[in-house]
């Protein structure tokens, strides 16, 4: 369960967090519309979800670009002598990237409250993890900068809540960084450029939705249990899907950001101009056209 001065940053695989984290499905699909009502207001889009008011930090589009900010965050907690933690995710890609080695340095030199998780879905964007990473267990690196680690089986949705708890409470009690990695699938291609068809089959992708998708695993596990009946776990797919439906015609129905917006957000000074104290001109602008 997350704290007061618990944080999350992320990479550009965003959307879920930022649902998880409390965000609403208007301004998340309006940011993918690139909308003035969205989370970023429409200047930030797929990858750069953001909701400080959660302590949500991105949405990052460079691979392994947030893992440095998270150290960071973590940072900022020890720092200040907060009680709290900052959760770091990145996809099995990200971790042969120097920044990663490098905040994993400075989490194990200065012992930051930071979680870094591993969401290996096997493939990075498109190669095995076999033909693209040493080693057969990514977290294990983690003992190279005398890192607590551990591996999780995403397919388990009580297993994950777990270790992840496991995670936040050395980070809370004894301000110690970890490594987590779960074990995770993706149906489709890494993006539109990807043909998804060159390294896995159709078969493949069948099995796992049959044996081992979390959600439909967890569903009959709650109605195995007597907690959920078949009937109500199709109202909630239903109510899922309209409040997706009714996201859309909100974004469609939205305004996209005025021309004066492109300048703001950038850079602090220039939104609080009371405060500034650099010198110059931040901003190049273009003489006034004539007639």
């Amino acid at each position: 369960m997350m704290g007061e001065h618990d944080h999350v940053i992320t990479a550009y695989r965003d959307h879920g967090h930022a649902l998880a984290v409390g965000m609403g499905m208007n301004e998340c699909m309006a940011e993918l519309y690139g909308k003035y009502t969205g989370c970023s207001k429409g200047k930030g889009g797929s990858m750069h979800f953001f909701a400080p008011d959660k302590n949500y930090w991105g949405g990052h589009g460079i691979v392994a670009g947030q893992t440095p900010l998270g150290a960071g965050i973590a940072y900022a907690l020890k720092y200040q002598e907060l009680k709290g933690s900052c959760m770091c995710f990145m996809g099995d890609g990200a971790v042969n990237q120097g920044a990663y080695h490098e905040s994993l340095n400075l989490a194990g030199l200065w012992d930051l409250p930071v979680i870094y998780i591993i969401e290996n879905n096997g493939y990075s964007m498109g190669t095995s993890q076999e033909r693209s990473s040493a080693g057969e267990i990514l977290a294990k690196r983690a003992e190279g900068y005398n890192i607590a680690w551990d591996i999780c089986d995403g397919h388990d949705l009580e297993e994950v809540r777990q270790k992840t708890s496991e995670a936040m409470a050395r980070a809370h009690n004894e301000c110690k960084p970890t490594i987590l990695e779960i074990d995770t699938y993706r149906y489709r291609g890494h993006s539109v450029a990807d043909p998804d068809k060159t390294y896995r089959t159709k078969d493949e992708i069948a099995e796992y939705q049959r044996t081992k998708d979390p959600i439909n695993l967890y569903r009959e596990k709650l109605i195995s249990q007597g907690v959920l009946t078949e009937a109500e776990a199709k109202e909630i797919d239903k109510a899922a899907r309209a409040e997706a439906e009714e996201s859309v015609t909100f974004a469609e129905q939205s305004p996209f950001p005025p021309t004066e917006e492109i300048t703001r957000d950038v850079y602090w000074e220039e939104d609080n101009p009371e405060h500034k104290v650099s010198q110059g001109r931040i901003f190049f602008q273009d003489p006034p056209v004539e007639g």
